[in-house]
């Protein structure tokens, strides 16, 4: 089986079943993103999602990225 996806495999087959329990797509700022949800409550970005290269520039959605709720 090829699986064609940007999602890295331990995302695909994950170790911990819980760990894609707390990971979510969301819409934060008008920008796409791809979250984990930390137990305070707020998001940490895993992988912005946009066509926008400017999106990529700006330090606010850089990968690790806090995000609070």
């Amino acid at each position: 089986m090829i699986l064609y996806t940007p999602m890295s495999p331990a995302e695909i087959f994950p170790h911990d079943p819980n760990t894609l329990a707390s990971r979510q797509f969301i819409v934060y700022q008008g920008r796409n993103m791809y979250v984990e949800q930390r137990e305070d409550g707020s998001y940490q970005l895993l992988q912005l999602l946009s066509t926008d290269p400017q999106d990529f520039l700006n330090d606010t959605f850089t990968p690790g990225t806090i995000l609070s709720s």
